[in-house]
């Protein structure tokens, strides 16, 4: 009889692979963390030594687990302990140094990194206690031993001032704030040199009325304007006139079919800043200046950012210029572009620009008749404007606020800035610029860098149907041209939403299922402007992208370097890196605004404001004030039942009372927590919750 046999598999089980994603801790010590499988909250005794930002893998706690309101997560919601950081998202920590012989603690100014770091006190003796420094981490914390780490920088020695809240935020994005020896030599060594600018061929300008529009806080001015009238267009061949030697014409005897001259003139940093020098090496590090809410952080020495290079009043400076020749239907006939001599007339802020555009008696103040060049500039301005949105150009109204800063950096007031007149006069100048150079580099199949933006995604856009449908100006039209990224569709949605209840929501939308705008080495058009060609030329004190195209311009005009080749090859690097140090610079701007405004905010604790919902998750609502400042409006603050997330909608809806919330929606919410050290603004809801 034959034996029956039992098979076995030998093959050996995959382990399952266990969730991953993202940590976002938060101040109170748990944190939440979004997986493939869901999102999961992490409780402060499950955070296994991770940092906010860290790559983590999970252990779901089962149904035993989940998690409470209370503690911070939404009722229900499955909870989980980090057991493993795949990627760690911060190699330093910026905090306050305190002295615990033998030991030196660094305690992180941010309270979602809940680890002191232990230094050795005998390394760093001179370091004050209270100080704020940056330490490098050596080993990171675990359930068995400390986190350990060397100081790199001292950042300030008082952690009291005023200043040390920007101060931290300097540290945290490892800004550079102290120029190296030979970049201060080579700006201090630089010399202006009319004689030796015109024998080079610079031509001589200082006889044209040239004048600056900036802020009125602003120290470098790197770009300047003028407008003349040269004559009627068919009087001579504008394509084939000698433009350098075409003299303004007394605009009283304008007559019909005009033809303007519009000259914008850019400091020439290239001239004092060659390819290799010191000064460019530190600029190339660097690759923009940092304008933060109560300093600027240069790219370039002040010897050159607020001097050599500024094209200051009544100072002979070297330029290039763009001079563009316009019809009186705004159209551009012809350009020329070449390096000058230039001499400022006069520097306005916006706000004097805006009263010349309003009055032209304001003119007379200043003791120049200012008026018909603006106003000429004005119109001729909002004509490019209308052709760019005719071809498809998207103009997003958006608010910038600035807080304004006594004399001992504490918070005022906070100013809200919104396109103007006076800021679009010197944009749409600025724009067409731009544009006329990069075109210029594409005709001359010339290197440079170019401003690349492009078109949205379409299942990002596809994302946004559902919600549009909702809305009856919505069309069904609109929907595969809006998903195709028709430029028009979504100027037309702009339109229809602006001036409606849901026009917050929209914009919102819109705006952030747009791609960043990235320097790249190669020529990819610019969607948002319905550019061709776009590149950056007109800011070249702040902006190394500029600099690099000024390079190039004269490279075509007149003759290569000798390390051209060598600049070249780092085209691709220096425009990757630009666009890095660009998404720095505005993110530590971002935050050192954020920071005063919650120190301004401080004094209105318990009282009630109105405000737009402008993001929506799982643990609760963010909320928009008017002054632009954004908090959290918790889930637990909005009633005791469970809310449900929808995060195609962007809606948070309760079981038991259906009520929702949703992205744009008007809120009435009560300021409860205003906490500058760790950036944290939280409401409550006021009365119904409805604004």
């Amino acid at each position: 009889m034959a034996r029956s046999r039992t098979r076995h598999s030998h093959t050996r089980r995959r382990p399952k692979a266990q969730p991953r994603g993202v940590l976002v801790a938060r101040t109170e010590g748990y944190g939440f963390v979004q997986t493939a499988e869901g999102e999961y909250f992490i409780p402060a005794s499950a955070m296994g030594g991770a940092f906010d930002g860290d790559l983590v893998e999970l252990a779901p706690l089962g149904s035993k687990g989940r998690a409470a309101s209370h503690e911070g997560g939404v009722a229900g919601q499955p909870a989980a302990r980090i057991v493993r950081v795949i990627d760690r998202a911060h190699d330093t920590v910026v905090g306050r140094y305190e002295v615990a012989e033998p030991f030196g603690v660094v305690v992180p100014a941010d309270a979602r990194i809940p680890y002191d770091v232990f230094t050795m006190r005998a390394d760093y003796p001179d370091v004050p206690d209270g100080a704020l420094v940056r330490v490098r981490i050596s080993q990171f914390p675990s359930r068995h031993s400390a986190a350990t780490g060397v100081i790199e920088e001292v950042i300030a020695e008082k952690a009291d001032e005023a200043t040390a809240g920007v101060d931290l935020i300097v540290g945290r994005h490892k800004l550079e704030t102290v120029f190296s020896e030979g970049a201060l030599a080579d700006a201090a060594a630089a010399t202006l040199d009319e004689a030796g600018a015109l024998a080079a061929g610079y031509r001589d300008l200082r006889d044209r009325f040239v004048f600056t529009i900036d802020p009125a806080d602003a120290k470098d001015f790197d770009d300047a304007l003028s407008m003349d009238y040269v004559g009627r267009e068919g009087a001579w061949n504008i394509a084939t006139v000698d433009l350098s030697t075409l003299q303004p014409l007394d605009r009283k005897k304008r007559s019909a079919r005009g033809v303007w001259r519009c000259g914008v003139h850019i400091a020439d940093v290239s001239h004092y800043v060659p390819w290799g020098s010191s000064v460019d090496l530190d600029a190339r590090r660097r690759a923009t200046s940092v304008y933060l809410v109560d300093r600027v952080i240069p790219m370039l020495p002040p010897a050159l950012s607020d001097n050599l290079c500024s094209l200051r009043p009544d100072e002979d400076r070297r330029a290039m210029t763009v001079d563009l020749y316009l019809n009186d239907q705004g159209q551009v006939l012809r350009s020329d572009i070449y390096p000058s001599l230039i001499r400022s007339n006069q520097r306005l802020t916006y706000p004097e620009v805006a009263d010349i555009l309003v009055d032209y008696k304001a003119a007379s103040a200043a003791g120049v008749d200012l008026s018909w060049r603006l106003v000429a500039c004005s119109r001729l301005a909002k004509l490019r404007d209308a052709a760019r949105h005719e071809a498809g150009g998207i103009d997003f109204s958006t608010t910038e606020a600035k807080v304004v800063l006594d004399e001992d950096g504490r918070p005022v007031d906070i100013a809200l800035r919104h396109k103007t007149e006076a800021t679009a006069l010197v944009e749409e100048a600025m724009i067409l610029a731009n544009e006329t150079v990069a075109a210029f580099l594409e005709q001359k199949k010339f290197p440079g860098i170019f401003r690349v933006h492009e078109a949205p995604a379409s299942d990002a856009l596809a994302g946004l149907v559902p919600i549009f449908q909702e809305f009856p100006w919505f069309e069904s039209s609109m929907v595969p041209r809006l998903v195709a990224g028709d430029p028009h569709v979504i100027q037309d949605i702009l339109a229809a939403a602006a001036d409606r209840p849901e026009g917050e929501l929209v914009t919102s939308l819109l705006l952030r299922s747009m791609k960043r705008a990235l320097y790249r080495p190669v020529n990819e058009g610019h969607y948002g402007l319905a550019s061709t060609a776009y590149c950056h030329f007109t800011s070249p004190i702040r902006r190394y992208p500029d600099l690099v195209v000024h390079r190039m311009l004269r490279a075509a005009l007149t003759r290569r370097p000798e390390k051209f080749d060598q600049e070249v090859a780092a085209l691709p690097w220096i425009a990757e890196h630009s666009s890095d140090m660009e998404r720095v610079a505005d993110e530590a701007a971002r935050q050192s605004q954020e920071l005063k405004m919650i120190e301004y905010l401080q004094q209105f604790l318990g009282q009630a404001f109105s405000a737009v919902v402008s993001g929506v998750a799982t643990y609760g609502l963010y909320v928009r004030l008017d002054c632009t400042a954004e908090g959290l409006l918790p889930v637990r603050a909005l009633g005791d039942e469970y809310f449900a997330f929808d995060p195609d909608r962007h809606t948070l809806t309760g079981s038991d009372s259906g009520k929702c919330y949703r992205l744009g929606q008007r809120v009435a919410v009560v300021l409860k927590v205003a906490d500058p050290a760790t950036l944290t603004l939280e409401f409550g809801l006021a009365g119904g919750g409805r604004a």
